[in-house]
């Protein structure tokens, strides 16, 4: 591209994160949406605080964190060690642990707030027409929220490809392992290679605007129909 050789081994590790993440996110915040959607738990509040936390701390103090508890002193990394003989910091698996707790704001909320404009008027509606719990949720209720799932799922994917505070402290920048895309741009700026790292650079701007057109274009048919 350009006479400059592109990093395609950082791009691909970084799509693989960013799919492995968000389908995480997905699978465990669908249910946990649902539920602070329609709770009236005294703790709510303290849930929703906390799954808004990554949008306010400085990632490299949620990085810093996450690398005590995933490192090997750390209860998680320690339990990760006695089972699979190595701790999670500085590999893929803690890179995907850590970039799906920075994701999750753009993935519990999005779903939320679809979740809670729906309502339980359908879910009680098909509850006494014989459908059961799950049944409603899978067939009533996904589809109606699917605005929801289409921006969190989109939300998610791109923040992870250009995460870098929680990314640089819990994987560093081991070449083929946990170098993504925005830590080879960062590599290539302390070594002054500026033009590789425009390319890359470039291609992220460019990706990210797309992205959000996109995702705005698909709301607003999603919207109308």
């Amino acid at each position: 591209m350009f006479g400059v050789p592109v990093n395609w081994q950082a791009v691909s590790l970084t799509l693989q994160l960013a799919a492995i993440s968000t389908t995480v996110l997905l699978i465990v915040g669908t249910p946990f949406a649902w539920w602070l959607a329609n709770t009236r738990c005294w703790c709510k509040t303290v849930l929703e605080a906390v799954v808004a936390l990554p949008l306010v701390l400085p990632p490299t103090v949620l990085g810093f964190y996450l690398l005590v508890m995933l490192g090997p002193n750390g209860f998680v990394g320690q339990l990760w060690q006695t089972l699979f003989g190595h701790h999670l910091a500085f590999t893929f698996t803690g890179l995907v642990i850590g970039a799906s707790i920075s994701s999750i704001p753009f993935v519990v909320q999005p779903l939320q707030n679809a979740f809670t404009a729906i309502g339980r008027r359908p879910a009680e509606v098909a509850a006494t027409l014989g459908a059961r719990p799950l049944d409603c949720f899978f067939t009533v209720i996904i589809p109606l929220a699917r605005s929801g799932f289409l921006t969190a799922a989109t939300l998610s994917f791109a923040h992870t490809i250009g995460e870098f505070g929680v990314i640089l402290m819990i994987g560093g920048g081991i070449a083929g392992k946990t170098e993504v895309l925005s830590i080879a741009i960062f590599e290539h700026v302390e070594m002054l290679e500026f033009r590789e790292a425009h390319i890359l650079a470039g291609g992220m701007l460019l990706f990210s605007f797309l992205v959000l057109i996109t995702l705005y274009s698909l709301n607003k048919r999603l919207y109308r129909s």
